[in-house]
């Protein structure tokens, strides 16, 4: 009597919103597209939470999603402050900064 072969391992489970959650992740670390890459993440982890598993690419996506954003935020405030704030007391009109640049007021 011979005996039968071994079963076939069974498929890896698939993890609904991974793909999603990683591509979430990767859009998140660019600034431009930060706020996609949060969207992204977001609907991953409803995705895996309504399937009852963890996503942990879409969580860390949310993360350094939010975390990309508020820094770009706080880079464009500052720049564009230092900007204001260098026209602050000047008329209007264009200036020779020194260095090559120019500054337009006004």
């Amino acid at each position: 009597m011979t005996t039968p072969p071994p079963a076939a391992a069974p498929a890896p489970a698939v993890v609904p919103g991974k793909t999603l959650g990683i591509v979430g992740l990767i859009l998140a670390f660019i600034g431009p597209v930060a706020l996609l890459g949060l969207i992204l993440s977001i609907v991953a982890k409803v995705q895996s939470k309504n399937a009852g598993v963890k996503n942990t690419p879409a969580t860390a996506g949310i993360i350094v999603s939010i975390i990309v954003i508020v820094g770009t935020i706080l880079i464009y405030v500052l720049v564009f402050g230092s900007l204001l704030a260098a026209c602050n007391g000047l008329e209007p009109g264009v200036y020779d900064t020194g260095n090559g640049g120019t500054l337009t007021c006004g």
